[in-house]
């Protein structure tokens, strides 16, 4: 009894104060920070209330303290400017150009050689791009490359993959055709079948004259190539015994009567001169056969030595002799345009 006086009396001066168990105080006191129970948000000294309207802490942002224009400003330096979008839904059916069972435009221009096929939609939508003659300026367009023509910035490109187009360094001594019953060299010795199949020569020259001589198998080309209507130019280097005459090339610029009309060269220019030669170059538009050779010997001036170095625009450079070289896609595209193509 008065080991339970003395445990009550400890609590004695305090209203509510109860024997003091293992885990907490007796009932009615007030729940400590060691209590089992939660009395609520209590705050301590110094620490402001949190009002019931404002929102707890929140989680820190992603880009926190960044505004957003600097993040785009940022991103556009490192990556470049986003391109322009494509249209979802291009309306290019109503293109006469169009055709639905063709192929993409861009596509066709990027394995045409004109550019990557992001170049070539941006030149597509720039309005660059010509096809049958109409601006095609929408994506989404597609083409037969066999059938119809494209043109970028007035050049024509070409677009058909069974067409090839070569440039050939006739070695002297060589006949100007792909067979010869005489078993003289001819032009297909230096042709690799596997890969120059089906190409036959643009014109021809004679078993002594060196130089260019073109390669195809685009029978439209080799027509305008060849027909005097187009009056595409070749330009020759000819090695006469010198020296030479002052008039010579006045005459042979206003013309000098053949056997078969008259002939006349559009350019007469003296490139060297050496004791006892002399190297001219000349220009003409004229295929007659034989026609520079006859026009030097109609002046007093036979040839020893000739060579074609281009015709139209494409030129010779510096191609060795017995070379066959496949022309690039822009020297096929000056080649077309020169004929009207």
């Amino acid at each position: 009894m008065a080991q339970s006086r003395n445990n009550s009396s400890r609590g004695g001066g305090k209203p509510g104060g109860g024997a003091r168990g293992p885990q907490g105080r007796g009932k009615g006191s007030k729940a400590g920070p060691k209590g089992g129970f939660k009395s609520g948000p209590k705050s301590g000294p110094g620490k402001p209330k949190a009002s019931a309207g404002k929102k707890g802490p929140q989680k820190p942002r992603a880009f926190g303290g960044v505004d957003k224009y600097e993040r785009r400003a940022s991103a556009i330096k490192e990556h470049g400017p986003h391109r322009r979008r494509r249209p979802k839904n291009p309306p290019v059916d109503r293109l006469e150009a169009h055709d639905e069972n063709g192929v993409r435009l861009q596509k066709l221009m990027a394995q045409a050689g004109v550019a990557s096929r992001r170049v070539c939609e941006e030149m597509i939508l720039d309005g660059r791009v010509e096809v049958d003659g109409q601006i095609v300026n929408e994506l989404g367009v597609r083409v037969d490359p066999a059938l119809q023509s494209v043109h970028v910035d007035g050049m024509r490109i070409q677009t058909d993959e069974k067409l090839v187009y070569y440039a050939f360094n006739k070695p002297a001594g060589v006949v100007s055709t792909m067979e010869d019953p005489d078993g003289r060299r001819c032009v297909s010795d230096f042709l690799d079948v596997r890969k120059h199949e089906r190409v036959f020569h643009v014109g021809r020259l004679d078993v002594e004259t060196e130089g260019l001589l073109l390669l195809t198998n685009d029978g439209e080309l080799t027509n305008r190539l060849t027909h005097p209507s187009y009056e595409v130019p070749k330009t020759y280097l000819v090695q006469v015994h010198g020296p030479v005459e002052k008039g010579i090339g006045k005459q042979m610029r206003e013309g000098i009567k053949l056997e078969d009309g008259i002939a006349k060269v559009d350019s007469f220019k003296l490139i060297d001169s050496k004791p006892g030669h002399v190297l001219i170059e000349v220009v003409l538009h004229t295929g007659r056969n034989r026609i520079v050779r006859r026009m030097f010997d109609s002046v007093g001036h036979p040839v020893e030595r000739l060579a074609r170095t281009q015709v139209g625009p494409i030129a010779i450079g510096d191609q060795r002799q017995g070379v066959v070289r496949k022309l690039s896609h822009t020297e096929v595209g000056t080649l077309l345009a020169s004929v009207g193509m």
